[in-house]
This record gives structure tokens, sequence and C-alpha cells, in this order.
């Protein structure tokens, strides 16, 4: 009896939870918060693919132990040593751009709110970005094909270095005439930084974003490529069909309109926030009028 109750007592000790304090409870939420996003961010790459076969060789490797399997175990201790450095080699364009996203997000910004609309800067002036809609849906009308950077905060200099120099005030009607066909500088991308055309004929890296869709051509997958390693903006107009692309974070929004052109363009550059802001401070300043009269 006295066996039995202290079977009865050690099983209850092992399945009892251990003393657990706030830090304890903490750290287990930001290890599952991690893991989570980790698993979903390797599924959304090539590296879901990669990690299959990694779990085959660990499979392989518990048979072989079991089975005592002498000569399989020697040559995965052997190849061990360096698993780790083949590891980072062959997942290096996916971890390159797992930390470009984490440095994308702002954490802190977006777990303390700070006011910070008056830091904010328009890159692009309404003068500017109603040329380059002028033009693109000029382009758009005659088929030719175009693609047009808009720089933010991130800089595209080794991509300006691929193309020749300009730095000239942004106009539709020069942006017509780089695209126009069977001219110097029609092949290749424009960049447009603070109302400044900087340089054009610039080469950008492909998306190998298996993704996409087949009939898109490489001046998509170049617009969408440098939206992957940059936090640009990029409008693609189609040499075949005539329609108007916008690449961004990755991601392309395709048939797009004059007026949702102009529209996406400013709520990206920030100016539509500044316009609603001036709107709010006027409502606000003409109340406080009005209660004064």
């Amino acid at each position: 009896m006295d066996a039995i109750v202290k079977t009865i007592s050690d099983t209850l000790y092992f399945l009892s939870l251990p003393k657990m304090t706030i830090i304890d409870i903490l750290e287990i939420i930001i290890i599952s918060f991690s893991m989570y996003h980790m698993i979903l961010w390797v599924k959304k790459t090539q590296a879901w693919i990669l990690l299959k076969g990694i779990v085959v060789l660990l499979l392989a490797y518990l048979f072989a132990y079991f089975l005592d399997m002498s000569v399989i175990l020697w040559a995965f201790d052997k190849a061990l040593a360096l698993g780790i450095t083949v590891l980072a080699v062959v997942f290096q364009p996916e971890l390159r751009k797992a930390l470009e996203e984490l440095g994308r997000k702002n954490i802190v910004s977006s777990i303390i709110p700070f006011d910070d609309s008056k830091d904010k800067k328009t890159r692009f002036s309404d003068r500017s970005i109603n040329e380059i809609v002028r033009a693109t849906v000029e382009m758009a009308k005659v088929k030719t094909g175009a693609l047009i950077i808009l720089e933010k905060d991130i800089s595209l200099a080794e991509y300006e270095r691929t193309g020749i120099t300009i730095d000239s005030a942004i106009s539709s009607q020069l942006l017509m005439n780089i695209f126009e066909h069977n001219t110097p500088l029609h092949d290749g991308a424009v960049i447009l930084r603070d109302d400044r055309i900087v340089a054009a004929t610039c080469y950008l890296p492909l998306s190998d974003n298996l993704g996409l869709s087949k009939e898109l051509g490489t001046r998509h997958r170049a617009g969408v490529g440098l939206s992957e390693v940059s936090d640009s903006v990029t409008i693609i107009v189609s040499e075949e069909t005539g329609k108007i692309s916008i690449a961004v974070q990755g991601k392309l929004l395709r048939n797009v309109d004059g007026e949702l052109l102009k529209k996406k363009l400013g709520e990206l550059q920030g100016t539509e926030e500044v316009v609603k802001t001036k709107k709010r401070f006027r409502i606000r300043k003409s109340r406080k009028s009005a209660q004064k009269e």
C-alpha cells in the first residue's frame, strides 16, 4: 500500500507545475510570440522547402541512431561541424530579407505613439505628384513602357550609380521623353528624389517571388524586386497592355487609374495626412473664431 501511495505521489509531483513568477510568464509570452512570427516568416519564403529538407535529414539521423548505424552517424557528426556555415549560406537571402523587414518596423513608435506630425517631411510636392500622374497616364494611353521609382527613407544610391545622372526638376514632358521608344534613356528605371529626377536607365534587382503572375514581364518583376529591398514606391506602365501598376513593400497593385494613382502617391508620401491635418486645424480654428464672435 505504501508503494502505491508513493507511486501516486511521485506521479502527481511530476505532473505538477513548477513555481512560476511574472518574469517566467513574460519570458514564455516573448518566446511564443517570436516563434509564431518566425514560423509565419518561414512559410512565406522559400526557406519553408529547405526547412522540410532539414527535417528529413533529422529523421534520418534519428533512424540511424536507434539502429546504431555507425558509418551514417560518423558522416552526420563530420557534417554537423559545417552545418551552421552551410545554413547561413543557404538561407542568406531569407535572413537578409528578415533583417530588413525588422529594421523597417518602428517598434518603439508602435508601442508608444508619439505625435510626430511636425517632424514629417513631404518628400514630393503637389506639383511633382501632378506631373508624375500626368506623365504616367499619357504614357499608358499610347502604351509606352515606363518604370518610375520614388525614393523614400532608404537611399537608392547603389541603383542610381547603375544609370545616367540627370538631376532635373520633375516634369511630365521630360518623363515622357525619357521613356519614348528608341531613345538612349528609355531602357531601365528613373529614380526620383525630393522633387528631382536624379537618374535614368537604372538597373533594378528582379523579384524571385513565385506568387507573381506569369504574365508579368521583367519590368514588373524589377519594380516588385526593388520594393522588396527598400521602402520605395514604384510606378510601372506596361508596354503590352498600357495598364498602370504600383509596387510597394513587395506587393503589386494592378490596373490603377489616374485618380487612384494620385491618391496612392499622396498617401504613401504623406501629403494626404498633411492635408487632413490642415483641414482639421482650419475647422478647429473656425469654430474657435465663431465662439469668440
